[in-house]
């Protein structure tokens, strides 16, 4: 592995997240390149804890947008803040008697800077150097995608009343992706692009070991040893990631537990598992799969 690739995966490690060398090296190549990152994947594989990684790796800001269904360009860009705007306004008006102002200065009064919102896409430009993370693209419309190809395209928005923003440094930017539609083209080829699976057991334990130190090696290799069983072949409508292993072997530590057993399991799949029929499900298996 380049030297430098293997400089940025321990940098990452030492935040907690482990990375493998074909993901630290499409990360260095995205910051070498000044590409966005796409990062797809089953939910809870650790796509959104990269960015916060590289983002205290690089000793930068994170600056989140959350995409859902119907979020549209204001959302992500600028919006003004409408109570001070109509403060200033009763406080010009105020002294209107006293001294007649120009009425189009007082109309441009209301969108000085000050009253702009900027909200994470333009802040990431103001603030840059910084981490922009997109997260769960997939939720958004075909038009919010064709904007955000045009600003990843030149790094710089425009508001008319202002004028135009431009990234003094591009930031990092990472999308990510749970694959609910297939994004476009033109998106994807505009970025660098990878596919994180679910860690193998060797790997998930290590990841247990460095983001939670205090469960134990026994503990923890149990418990990613049913999690590991649970995403092969369980049948379950919500297969564990990565954040619910995490969640589940700290629950257990919390309650002394050093090794695990069909009852404690048992007891503590609420951290595991989400809906009612996979409870019931892994619950029927408990008995075969910790005595594998």
């Amino acid at each position: 592995m380049d030297t430098r690739v293997a400089d940025l995966a321990s940098r990452l490690e030492e935040t907690g997240y482990l990375c493998d060398d074909e993901l630290a090296t499409v990360l260095f190549l995205s910051l070498e390149m000044r590409r966005p990152l796409l990062l797809e994947g089953e939910p809870g594989t650790g796509k959104t804890a990269l960015a916060e990684a590289i983002a205290e790796a690089l000793d930068q800001p994170l600056i989140r947008l959350q995409c859902y269904e119907g979020i549209d360009a204001t959302q992500a860009l600028y919006d003004w803040d409408f109570p001070r705007q109509i403060l200033h306004l009763r406080a010009l008006e105020a002294l209107s008697d006293a001294n007649k102002g120009d009425v189009e200065e007082a109309e441009k009064s209301l969108y000085d800077e000050r009253f702009l919102l900027a909200r994470p896409v333009l802040a990431a430009l103001q603030q840059s150097p910084a981490v922009l993370l997109i997260d769960e693209v997939d939720r958004a419309d075909d038009e919010f995608e064709a904007f955000l190809l045009e600003v990843l395209s030149t790094f710089q928005v425009t508001i008319p009343e202002l004028g135009t923003v431009q990234a003094a440094t591009p930031p990092t930017v990472v999308l990510t992706s749970n694959r609910t539609r297939e994004l476009h083209d033109a998106l994807k080829r505009r970025c660098l692009y990878h596919w994180i699976d679910h860690p193998g057991l060797d790997r998930e334990v290590a990841i247990v070991r460095s983001r939670a130190p205090e469960v134990g090696e026994t503990l923890a290799r149990q418990v990613v040893d049913v999690v590991q069983q649970l995403r092969g072949g369980s049948d379950l409508l919500k297969p564990p990631g990565v954040a619910e292993t995490l969640d589940w072997a700290r629950a257990l530590h919390h309650l002394g537990t050093t090794e695990l057993d069909v009852e404690t399991a048992a007891r503590t799949l609420g951290a595991l598992v989400k809906y009612r029929d996979d409870a019931e499900r892994v619950r029927a298996a408990l008995d075969r799969m910790l005595a594998r």
